[in-house]
C-alpha cells in the first residue's frame, strides 16, 4: 500500500491535514457553520462566552444526526466500529493520499492493553467493525476497487476480511485431533507426492512471514510471539467477533461496546516485563483457549503412542501428529497458566473445569462421528 496510494489509517500514529475532512480534493464541502471551516482563523479567547455555546453545541450527541454532512461526508466516517481504519479508507476513496514516515526516533508514544482479556475484547470489536465495512455497501471488494483501483481494493479487503481467518484456524485446531484420536488420516501419506506440497506451503508460508518480520527490525523471539497471537486471535476475538456481527445482523442483542482498559498495575507489569500471558478473569474466550490447548494435547499424545507402537509405519498420520505437536508447542503458556502457576493472573480455576469437561465432550462426539 504504501508503494501506491500510502498506508492505511489504524488509529494512532497519524496526523491530517484538517482538509481532508471537507470533501474530496477537487471538491470542497461547507461546513454547516463557518467556524468549521478549515481555513477559520480564531479570533476570541478560547474562554469566551460565544466559544464554549458554540463548542457544546457541535459537540453534542445529536448534532451530527440534524441533517449535516458529519460522518458521512465530513469528518470521521460513521457506520463501524472501526472508524479509523473505516475513514482512511473513505478518504483514500475519495482520492486523497497518505505517506508513511518511520523516523530513527519515534514520532509517537501510547499506552496499549496488556492484560490478554482486554486485548482479545479489543480484537473482537474490531473483527466486528471490519465485518460491517468489508460486508456493506462500501465494501473494498466492489467499491473501494471501483475508486481505488483493483489492488488497492484488494489490499483494503485484505484487511477488511481479517475476521474470517477464524474459519480455516478454527478447522485446523480442531478437525485434524480429533480425526487423529478416532484413527481417521486426512492427509496425505509421507511416501505420497501430495505431502510435499504441504511441506512447501508451511515452510513456505511461515518461512517468509519470519524472514520479513526479522527485517523489519524484529527478532526471531518477537516472531514467534506474533505468529501465536495470531493463532490465538483466531479461535478466540475473530471466532467470537464474527458470531456476534452475524447475531448483530439477525436482530439479536449483543453485549456491545466495550472500552479497552489499559489501566495497568505494578504486579501485571512484571508480569508483562518476564513475558507472561495474562489471564486472572473468567472469559468466555479464555474457554475457547483451554479446550484447545486440552483437545491438542491429548491428540498429539495419542498420536506418539500410536507411532511408539509401530501403528503409524507408512507416515499416514504424520501431518495430524505434527500439527497437534505445533500447536502444544504455541500452548505452553497456556498449559503453566492452567496448571503451575499461582499468580493471580493464572487461569482462572472455573475456567479449567469446565473446560476439561467440555474437552471429554467434544472428544466423546468426535470420536464417535469420525471412527472409521
Amino acid at each position: 500500500m504504501d508503494g501506491l496510494d500510502g498506508p492505511n489509517y489504524v488509529g494512532t500514529g497519524c496526523f491530517f491535514s484538517r482538509r481532508v475532512f471537507f470533501g474530496c480534493p477537487s471538491d470542497f464541502i461547507t461546513p454547516e457553520i463557518p467556524e468549521l471551516r478549515p481555513d477559520h482563523a480564531v479570533d476570541k479567547p478560547m474562554q469566551a462566552e460565544s466559544t464554549l455555546v458554540l463548542a457544546h453545541h457541535v459537540a453534542d450527541c445529536n448534532y451530527e444526526k440534524n441533517h449535516t454532512n458529519w460522518g458521512s461526508k465530513l469528518g470521521f466516517r460513521f457506520g463501524s466500529l472501526v472508524e479509523d481504519f473505516y475513514t482512511g479508507y473513505r478518504l483514500q476513496c475519495e482520492g486523497w493520499k497518505s505517506v508513511f514516515c518511520d523516523p530513527d526516533r519515534s514520532a509517537f508514544l501510547g499506552d496499549i492493553p496488556i492484560a490478554l482479556n482486554d486485548v482479545l475484547n479489543q480484537t473482537k470489536r474490531w473483527s466486528v467493525g471490519l465485518l460491517e465495512v468489508s460486508l456493506s455497501k462500501k465494501s473494498p471488494l466492489t467499491f473501494g476497487v471501483q475508486a481505488m483501483g483493483p489492488i488497492m481494493g484488494l489490499c483494503y479487503a485484505h484487511y477488511a476480511f481479517w475476521p474470517i481467518w477464524s474459519i480455516p484456524i478454527t478447522i485446523y485446531a480442531f478437525l485434524p485431533q480429533l480425526s487423529l484420536c478416532s484413527g481417521v488420516s486426512i492427509f496425505p501419506k509421507v511416501s505420497d507426492t501430495w505431502f510435499l506440497l504441504y511441506i512447501f506451503l508451511f515452510v513456505g508460508a511461515y518461512g517468509q512471514d519470519c524472514v520479513e518480520f526479522v527485517l523489519a527490525k524484529g527478532t526471531f523471539k518477537k516472531w514467534w510471539s506474533d505468529q501465536r497471537m495470531w493463532m490465538v486471535r483466531g479461535v478466540t476475538s475473530h471466532l467470537f467477533g464474527s458470531i456476534e456481527f452475524l447475531l448483530n445482523c439477525v436482530g439479536v442483542a449483543t453485549q456491545g461496546f466495550n472500552v479497552t482498559n489499559k489501566v495497568v498495575d505494578n504486579e501485571q507489569g512484571k508480569r508483562y516485563d518476564q513475558g507472561m500471558f495474562e489471564f486472572g478473569v473468567k472469559s468466555p474466550m479464555f474457554m475457547s483457549l483451554a479446550i484447545l490447548s486440552t483437545i491438542n494435547l491429548v491428540a498429539f499424545l495419542e498420536g506418539l503412542i500410536r507411532v511408539l507402537r509401530g501403528r503409524d509405519l507408512d507416515g499416514r498420520f504424520f501431518v495430524q501428529v505434527f500439527i497437534a505437536g505445533f500447536v502444544v508447542l504455541n500452548c505452553l503458556p497456556f498449559y503453566e497458566a492452567m496448571m503451575w502457576r499461582t499468580d493471580k493472573g493464572k487461569m482462572p480455576t472455573k475456567i479449567i473445569f469446565v473446560s476439561i469437561f467440555l474437552t471429554f465432550a467434544l472428544y466423546t462426539t468426535g470420536t464417535f462421528m469420525l471412527k472409521e
